[in-house]
């Protein structure tokens, strides 16, 4: 058996074909767009990639994007500040601060100054309470959590009574897939483990999973041997070990990515399995997209 390859990059382009073609209509018949502002502190040179990434992608969907860069020696005062002048902005539906933030920043106060009705990260504590009680109650899911469950429905990958177990309980992804494919609904009503670092017989755990998803941000933690034949491997780790000579100039050296799990071992037993980069890595831009879309649906009223 060789695992069915679940490309999130072919995956993440049919949503952007999709948002595309319903903010097209959505500017015919009402004249406004998604409009979407990325705040970065500072230049980390990671950050700086990503947010680029995310201008990148606005723009070819059509969106008003706006990028406001500001110095790491803003004080914790005005970054709160251009929030709130955001928040009252009727033409920006989605806010976004770049995390990490400087030291003197506290990043807790940063998440919950941002509107909930605009937070299309989805951490602000209000959107954490909709996610939890589920149903129409949620509006944004966080982008990555969002992005791994839509890679499941759209591989046809059954959760209905479906043993998932998640590794690792992160805030950003761990904590909240698990609670979403715990809910009723399309693309849940699973039964769902999460384990960790502290976990007893963690190996035990994995081998009984259907749909193991796996963020521990521990380069080939997860070993064929855990894997149970058949099951759908999401593999959610991007880990930089080292560097490798990029495929368009061999002179250049790219940083090469490993997951989470042991890739060319598990795909020999798993049923499908996401690669690392090209798996989960894009969906979360395309359904940070897709939230700043919902946030111009709701106040327009057409959800």
């Amino acid at each position: 058996m060789v695992a069915k390859l679940i490309k999130g990059t072919e995956i993440g382009e049919q949503i952007l074909k999709e948002i595309t073609s319903e903010v097209a209509q959505i500017k015919e018949k009402y004249g406004v767009v998604p409009g979407l502002v990325t705040i970065l502190v500072g230049s980390n040179p990671a950050s700086l990639s990503y947010v680029t990434l995310k201008i990148k992608t606005a723009h070819r969907l059509g969106f008003k994007e706006v990028q406001d860069n500001q110095p790491a020696t803003i004080s914790e005062k005005d970054l709160l500040a251009l929030i709130d002048k955001y928040n009252k902005d009727n033409s920006i539906h989605g806010i976004l601060v770049q995390l990490p933030l400087p030291k003197q920043i506290d990043e807790k106060k940063v998440i919950n100054a941002i509107d909930p009705d605009k937070d299309v990260d989805g951490f602000h504590p209000v959107n954490v309470g909709r996610l939890m009680i589920g149903g129409d109650e949620v509006k944004f899911p966080p982008c990555t959590p969002a992005g791994i469950q839509e890679l499941i429905i759209r591989s046809g990958i059954e959760t209905s009574g479906a043993e998932v177990v998640v590794v690792g309980r992160s805030n950003i992804v761990g904590k909240p897939i698990a609670n979403m494919l715990v809910q009723k609904g399309r693309g849940a009503d699973a039964t769902v483990t999460v384990v960790h670092t502290r976990t007893k017989h963690l190996a035990e755990h994995c081998k009984r999973a259907d749909i193991l998803i796996v963020a521990a941000g521990v380069p080939g933690l997860v070993k064929p041997e855990w894997i149970k034949p058949g099951a759908c491997v999401i593999d959610v780790g991007v880990n930089r070990v080292g560097e490798k000579p990029s495929k368009d100039d061999p002179k250049k050296m790219v940083p090469l990515l490993k997951g989470d799990v042991d890739f060319e071992a598990a795909r020999e037993i798993a049923g499908y399995i996401t690669p690392v980069p090209g798996g989960v890595g894009p969906m979360t831009i395309t359904m940070l997209m897709k939230n700043t879309l919902k946030s111009l649906k709701c106040k327009l009223g057409i959800l």
